[in-house]
């Protein structure tokens, strides 16, 4: 089943055009990494597959579904729902806990409180910072700040997670720990889109698609 897919997607802000006609689909359980120099489009690809841009042409499918982006109550149910976002800046909400921060989008979906705190419980467990759930973001290391905003993405049980440059503020150590979380949750059947930089972190997908100048140059399996 196709989780997502592009069809004919240009993209121009003024007279530059950043995306020249890009054809992609990403199905159920792929880890895909996107790669290419700066400028050559990945981000601007992963917001229009994030339904947080919209394309200047082109059609965007989700779960089979040709996505109406005029239609904004729809496109955030989506993106609240569907889809789990981890940037290379976390966005954490440094007024709340951990615990609170990994709840919240569960809360904004209706999830009951008490569920939501479970759930979140688990999640923080599962990524090594059982015990670490009443402290708050400035009391934590950077490669935990991004654990938490995984936790985050994973709350709501999204089809699809989105990762844009998710190790890139991280040292060694905590790039091979990302990506470990990034290699089990695939493996229980969470589809991942990764941008990167990184080959060596690409080689750990499934799937490489290497972008250049707004467009798909290669796309192979690993």
């Amino acid at each position: 089943m196709k989780v997502l897919e592009l069809k004919g997607i240009k993209k121009s802000i003024g007279q530059e055009q950043i995306l020249k006609g890009i054809d992609l689909h990403v199905s159920m359980g792929e880890f895909v990494a996107v790669v290419g120099a700066s400028g050559s489009g990945k981000s601007s690809m992963l917001y229009i597959m994030g339904l947080l841009d919209k394309p200047t042409e082109g059609e965007v499918f989700f779960e089979g579904e040709k996505i109406d982006f005029s239609n904004d109550v729809k496109l955030s149910q989506i993106r609240n729902k569907k889809i789990g976002f981890v940037f290379q800046f976390h966005y954490l909400l440094p007024e709340f806990n951990l615990l609170e921060n990994v709840m919240l989008p569960a809360i904004k979906l209706g999830m009951r409180k008490d569920e939501a705190k479970e759930r979140a419980y688990e999640l923080l467990k599962a990524l090594g910072l059982g015990g670490k759930e009443g402290r708050k973001i400035y009391q934590i290391s950077g490669g935990e700040m991004q654990r938490v905003a995984i936790a985050r993405a994973l709350i709501n049980e999204p089809s699809l997670l989105l990762a844009d440059e998710p190790t890139g503020n991280l040292d060694s150590k905590n790039t091979q720990a990302v990506m470990n979380i990034f290699q089990e949750i695939n493996a229980k059947g969470t589809t991942i889109v990764m941008v990167t930089h990184e080959m060596d972190l690409a080689f750990r997908s499934k799937r490489i698609v290497e972008m250049r100048d707004g467009q798909v140059l290669s796309d192979r399996l690993l």
